[in-house]
């Protein structure tokens, strides 16, 4: 963060991105994919995101390059980024959360197993999982600050054959890793309008999920009266039917716009973001904003403050805000028993105070708490990802 001057996005899933964002906001989210030598890189697209010019003669899909290779061009090995100080002291030791989405390759690629290859699907994924588990056990990342997961239909035989301890889910409406925006777009909306938001919450939960990642869609007229089934949404009624269907299970919505983000925390959701500009503190809804309602959580009385306050004088609450409220790390008990007493009240939260309060009584907040995760680290980018010039 430059204290002086304008804020500058670095490239989604580089180091600084996700340096930024773990100490922004209460955690971060990135995407793994498994290379050519069995290591683990931070990249979101298939093909290589670099300029055309660098690809030629090289394979186009990221998992036929070494992790050295893709190294070279400016990626992150998913090692490297543990062993950054900034992030493994957050991760670790000040709870934050980090949401890994697993990549799977084109099915053409070398280690793609073809269009069905379903038994091939689930080993990669599952090998992932084992991977990547192995270097946070190492590093001593809490399994309460992880969760693994991917567009892959059969999320529950890999968690099943990685045998892992970390909380995982499946991404529903499932989209297949081939084929462009649009075609994808079509194989996901008839899932999406057989799925309503109460069904979701079954599907997941029969299928072991720990939590539940939610497309925006749900919550914002007009895609949200397209599943079949009572609507749910961000007010009135349909925020009670939101709150009763879920029953407390954590849940993760994407992306989030500034505009609902406020009324997303408030409904207790997670909000993940594309926005990590540090200069964005007034929201578009005409709210001051919050960027830690987990890791610094605040209670209903300084929740009133802050939807109270004008933008004039936002700041300055927000700085006094700041400075009065311990972080859950921080909090004493007292202070911890009231949030959650009244998180299990506004958000019909099953487990009890006390189990909690004993779960949690380290530096990771309660595992249902709504938290703000930077998509990608500081947010998604533009194509290619890395330009001829890259800063890390």
């Amino acid at each position: 963060m430059s204290g002086q001057g304008r804020w500058t996005q670095p490239p989604e899933n580089t180091l600084t991105s996700l340096r930024h964002a773990i100490q922004h906001f209460d955690g971060i989210e990135f995407d793994i994919r498994i290379t050519a030598d069995e290591q683990l890189v931070v990249h979101h697209d298939r093909d290589v995101s670099i300029p055309a010019s660098k690809l030629e003669g090289r394979p186009k899909w990221a998992e036929e390059w070494t992790l050295e290779e893709l190294k070279e061009v400016g990626f992150l090995g998913f090692e490297d980024m543990l062993d950054d100080p900034v992030i493994s002291e957050h991760w670790a030791s000040r709870g934050k959360m980090g949401c890994i989405e697993i990549k799977r390759p084109h099915p053409t690629a070398a280690s793609g197993g073809g269009y069905r290859g379903k038994k091939h699907h689930i080993e990669h994924v599952a090998r992932a999982m084992r991977k990547a588990e192995a270097m946070l056990d190492q590093r001593g990342i809490p399994l309460q600050n992880t969760v693994f997961y991917a567009f892959h239909k059969h999320m529950p035989a890999s968690a099943a054959q990685a045998a892992g301890k970390r909380p995982w889910a499946a991404l529903i409406p499932y989209i297949p890793p081939y084929g462009n925006r649009t075609t994808q777009r079509i194989q996901a909306v008839p899932q999406y309008m057989l799925m309503p938001f109460k069904r979701l919450v079954k599907r997941h939960q029969k299928e072991g999920s720990s939590m539940l990642p939610c497309a925006i869609e749900y919550f914002q007229s007009p895609t949200s009266w397209l599943p079949v089934g009572r609507n749910v949404s961000l007010e009135g009624r349909g925020l009670q039917r939101l709150t009763s269907a879920r029953q407390g299970m954590p849940t993760y919505v994407w992306p989030t716009r500034p505009t609902i983000e406020h009324a997303l925390l408030r409904a207790g959701l997670t909000a993940l973001t594309d926005y990590a500009d540090p200069s964005l503190t007034w929201l578009p809804s005409n709210q001051a904003r919050w960027v830690q309602p987990a890791t610094r959580p605040l209670d209903e009385e300084q929740w009133r403050t802050l939807e109270e306050c004008g933008e004039e004088h936002h700041l300055d609450v927000l700085k006094e805000l700041t400075n009065a409220t311990p972080t859950w790390k921080e909090a004493d008990s007292s202070r911890r028993r009231t949030l959650i007493d009244a998180w299990r009240k506004r958000w019909n939260w099953t487990e009890s105070t006390q189990s909690l309060m004993d779960t949690y009584s380290e530096a990771t907040p309660p595992w249902p708490a709504p938290r703000m995760i930077g998509h990608r680290g500081s947010g998604k980018t533009s194509r290619p990802v890395l330009g001829h010039h890259h800063s890390m």
